[in-house]
């Protein structure tokens, strides 16, 4: 067996059916196997999902025992020479697997890689290439002097901003979104540490890989991660998880230093959580005596690029949903002409657009390309899957 690929999921079955529809295109001609943990989903995703994916092995949990946990469960039964750890809320590129499987291959000191990660309007995702959260390197992050610095060997450290985007480069530490590990070094440095129960756990992992003597690397191969679009990332939990996964990345592997650093990221835990109650406070008082903030809101706007079936498809659902919506009949040949088409024909507007791609009809490869090669901030990506009869984009299922 090549690849075992492992998926952890949490109440998220269309974007994980999503995911698994871009795997399987990824794994053609692959020797390879797909492993689900659904960690005690209330949303009926392994019943929904099992006799749609036949192929794939899933693992239920009575209850949410984590993502470093759940993890384990599945790599200590997989059989694979190299382990994908893949986020639920991605879309693979068709040949993202296949270049990782060959760059690994072609690089024997290689322990894992990271790929570049796209959002849904294209952009570069920062925690693509990222440096070792050294008690000096987040004192820079936690300070800003990594934002107002972004490609400053030191200040940018955290993201290694130094580093090009289109070549091959060694970084520290890899996303958990998309970790391609090479097995035979996972059992070597040992499983994910399941003390960090959301995020953290890829950071330690890459520790141990580098102090085990592997390198890691980062690819220049896109993927799409929505990025956790149902965290409210200015909130108290997400605030309060994501700094104490520090913490305890301090106090493993640094000793000391960690007492000196605790108040700091206390005081950012606590200051955060204060700015999230004050704006949700604010939000709701608003709410409660009818003021309306004076900024248009505009409702967003959807284009349906692909084959009639599709667009007319579409139309309809755009229909019993109250979208406004609009299509373009076009053939597989002819997506980058047409995406730029739209993307002229949109400059200067301040309404936000999804432009919607037939999955049957285009590659994920080709739609993740042509976005991320003129990214604009109100442009976002979407997907229409005949198979599931619905629209998918990070702000919402359709259909």
């Amino acid at each position: 067996m090549k690849i075992s690929v492992i998926i952890v999921n949490y109440n998220v079955k269309y974007y994980l059916e999503q995911c698994l529809m871009s795997v399987e295109r990824a794994l053609e001609g692959i020797e390879g196997e797909v492993l689900v943990v659904d960690n005690h989903s209330s949303d009926g995703s392994v019943d929904y999902l099992k006799p749609r994916f036949p192929a794939v092995h899933f693992i239920t949990s009575g209850h949410n025992q984590g993502f470093a946990k759940a993890n384990n469960i599945a790599i200590k039964q997989c059989k694979g020479e190299y382990v994908l750890l893949l986020n639920p809320d991605t879309v693979v590129g068709e040949e993202a697997i296949r270049s990782s499987l060959a760059f690994m291959e072609g690089h024997e000191k290689a322990g894992g890689l990271g790929v570049m990660m796209l959002t849904d309007t294209g952009v570069r995702a920062l925690e693509s290439r990222r440096g070792l959260p050294t008690p000096r390197v987040a004192f820079y992050k936690m300070v800003g002097l990594c934002k107002h610095f972004p490609t400053h060997k030191d200040f940018a450290h955290y993201y290694m901003g130094d580093l090009s985007w289109d070549i091959p480069g060694q970084i520290e530490v890899i996303s958990g979104a998309y970790c391609f590990l090479r097995h035979s070094a996972l059992r070597q440095i040992g499983l994910l540490d399941e003390d960090f129960f959301m995020y953290g756990e890829d950071v330690d992992l890459s520790y141990r890989l580098l102090q085990a003597g592997y390198e890691s690397w980062y690819l220049p191969v896109q993927i799409l991660h929505y990025k956790g679009e149902s965290t409210q990332k200015s909130s108290y939990r997400y605030v309060h998880v994501f700094y104490n996964a520090m913490l305890i990345f301090f106090q493993k592997h640094y000793g000391g230093a960690s007492r000196l650093l605790t108040i700091p990221i206390k005081t950012a835990i606590y200051a955060r959580a204060l700015l999230s109650l004050v704006g949700t406070t604010h939000h709701a008082i608003s709410k409660m005596l009818g003021f309306r903030s004076r900024k248009r809101h505009h409702s967003p706007h959807y284009i349906f690029v692909g084959g009639e079936e599709m667009t007319a498809r579409c139309q309809q659902i755009a229909a019993d949903n109250g979208l406004i919506a609009t299509s373009r009949k076009v053939n597989k040949d002819s997506l980058r002409m047409i995406h730029n088409a739209l993307l002229d024909e949109w400059e200067g507007r301040k309404e936000t657009l999804y432009i919607v791609y037939d999955n049957a009809l285009f590659a994920y490869r080709d739609i993740l390309e042509v976005f991320e090669a003129r990214p604009v901030t109100l442009i976002h990506m979407g997907f229409y899957h005949h198979s599931i009869d619905k629209i998918i984009t990070s702000k919402e299922i359709i259909g």
